[in-house]
């Protein structure tokens, strides 16, 4: 069976995401969300891990190395140790969303409350709606599709863009199962993107120079 082409081209694709990743993207590295993580007594890389595993449920150790992938698998148990024990998802995913949209107004000001954002909410919330009849094989995507969709333009916009990222990322996950490269190689594969510095990619995936 024949089926019409994509009427977006890998170009526009490409600027789409790069355009809007860091609506999400700001999450691992805005203070509000380390802030909010060590008020559930979650502290270190403990709150990456858990608020991005946790649409899953309480998943293991194990569960969060498969999906994350690219990280050594003794940080990932030792930042997950007890973890579950201490707060369950629903709370880090609260967190989590009450980080993201502080951070967003922080940065974005007055912009925050546009109807620009209004529009960007909408158009990001089909494309994750879409995205969402292919959640086969895309594990963490189907996690974050499952939870509640936020009201507030803001909240949404937020929401719709994390559901694109791990859509994305399952699906750069599958590419490099498929091609056999294991974590470490495909370390070595972003960094002669020259899009950051390897030093940066070991130390928090957690690799000796080795």
């Amino acid at each position: 069976m024949s089926h019409d082409p994509s009427p977006v081209t890998p170009l526009t694709a490409r600027k789409t995401w790069r355009t809007v990743e860091p609506l999400h993207g700001m999450v691992y590295f805005a203070a509000e969300a380390a802030d909010s993580y060590r008020a559930l007594g979650l502290h270190g890389q403990s709150g990456y891990f858990a608020s991005r595993s946790a649409p899953m449920g309480a998943v293991t150790a194990g569960t969060v190395v498969a999906t994350f992938f690219n990280f050594r698998p003794s940080l990932v148990e030792k930042s997950m140790d007890g973890v579950w024990e201490r707060v369950p998802p629903h709370e880090v995913l609260a967190a989590r969303l009450r980080a993201a949209d502080a951070a967003l107004r922080r940065m974005l000001g007055d912009a925050a409350d546009s109807e620009d954002v209004v529009r960007a909410a909408d158009l990001a919330s089909r494309a994750a709606l879409r995205a969402g009849d292919r959640r086969e094989g895309r594990p963490l995507f189907a996690g974050h599709a499952d939870l509640p969709w936020p009201e507030a333009p803001l909240e949404r916009l937020w929401h719709a863009q994390t559901l694109l990222r791990e859509f994305r990322g399952d699906g750069h996950v599958a590419l490099l199962v498929h091609h056999g490269l294991d974590p470490v190689e495909a370390l070595v594969m972003h960094e002669a993107t020259a899009e950051l510095p390897m030093d940066l990619l070991r130390a928090t995936r957690g690799w000796s120079a080795e």
